[in-house]
């Protein structure tokens, strides 16, 4: 059903050793599965639209990941790839010619069964009954999908810039699948920035990471300009949320849940953050929210990141009855 693939450190250095896990099920696409292996509670991130897990959670910038700071403060750490992303299969959905839109592949009910084939699996290994989610943008869909739908196993759910239901008429994309530029990469860390702001990711950051994030497609170098194909399932899913149809139900969900984003995110704004705060009504206590100054749409990557991670770590350390009295 799964197979351990590496057992991955950087040489010579106290970085933790992170194990990478093949999760293979029948008639289901192989899932590349991380884990940083803690004594404490688990938590699996989610990740977004364009880039894999090693590109967000994993990825050491000054030689620290998120996935690190959460291991430092005790934490078992998981994260993965959906199908269509990083070390995970490629759907064949992705190159389908006349491809319904609801089946485009990574649309939510289906990136919600991976998540649940990688938690179900996490529960097995670990023992834990529950584990806690962090998911990021896009991923906060495929996330609350799941977290409605199985709220047995979800202890705590982080929204980090979060999708959220608005009025109003997106275009749906017409191809199952995207190609991704360093341009387009680019373009997005600078999104919702105030005019002539500096960068929150420097160029010296912003190079090797898209230089590994272009890697992560085998056939990158043969497209000009080089491009990562990703699927398109995301974008419908955008699209219906901004047609004001999110495609999840937020008062299902039942976990203590933080809602956290950047100042300057275009994705998740402050209405966004307030509609989708007030649908949660099963919430213990009521959705938290938090706004953190100098941080955008990717705050993770960001010159202002640990602020993130400050803010999500003690969230989930929180004692639950303090989370459900705010």
């Amino acid at each position: 059903m799964w197979g351990i693939l590496a057992l991955v450190a950087l040489a010579g250095s106290s970085a933790p050793a992170e194990q990478i896990v093949k999760l293979r099920a029948p008639g289901e696409p192989t899932l590349n599965v991380r884990h940083v292996a803690g004594r404490g509670m688990s938590v699996v991130y989610v990740h977004g639209s364009t880039f894999p897990s090693a590109l967000s959670m994993n990825y050491r910038m000054n030689g620290k990941s998120w996935a690190d700071d959460l291991h430092s403060r005790g934490f078992d750490v998981w994260s993965f790839d959906f199908a269509g992303y990083g070390g995970s299969d490629r759907p064949a959905s992705m190159k389908a010619p006349n491809l319904a839109l609801t089946d485009f592949p990574a649309r939510a009910p289906e990136a919600a069964r991976e998540i649940e084939r990688v938690i179900r699996f996490i529960g097995l290994k670990t023992g834990h009954k529950r584990v806690s989610i962090i998911a990021h943008s896009w991923g906060t869909i495929a996330a609350g999908y799941f977290a409605g739908a199985h709220p047995e196993l979800v202890d705590r759910l982080v929204l980090f810039g979060p999708v959220a239901q608005r009025a109003g008429k997106e275009d749906m994309p017409i191809s199952p699948s995207e190609l991704v530029t360093a341009a387009d990469q680019w373009d997005s860390f600078q999104s919702g920035l105030p005019a002539g702001h500096p960068s929150l990711i420097s160029r010296q950051d912003f190079e090797p990471w898209v230089k590994t994030y272009l890697a992560t497609d085998p056939s990158s170098a043969s497209r000009s300009p080089p491009s990562v194909e990703a699927p398109a399932g995301p974008d419908a899913d955008f699209a219906e949320a901004w047609s004001g149809r999110l495609p999840y139900d937020p008062a299902l969900v039942e976990a203590p849940t933080l809602i956290v984003h950047g100042e300057w995110d275009p994705i998740a704004r402050d209405a966004d953050v307030a509609w989708l705060a007030a649908a949660m009504i099963q919430v213990p206590g009521g959705a938290r929210a938090v706004k953190l100054p100098r941080g955008a749409h990717r705050m993770l990557l960001e010159e202002n990141r640990q602020a993130l991670f400050n803010t999500v770590a003690n969230f989930l350390s929180a004692p639950a009855s303090e989370n459900e009295s705010r």
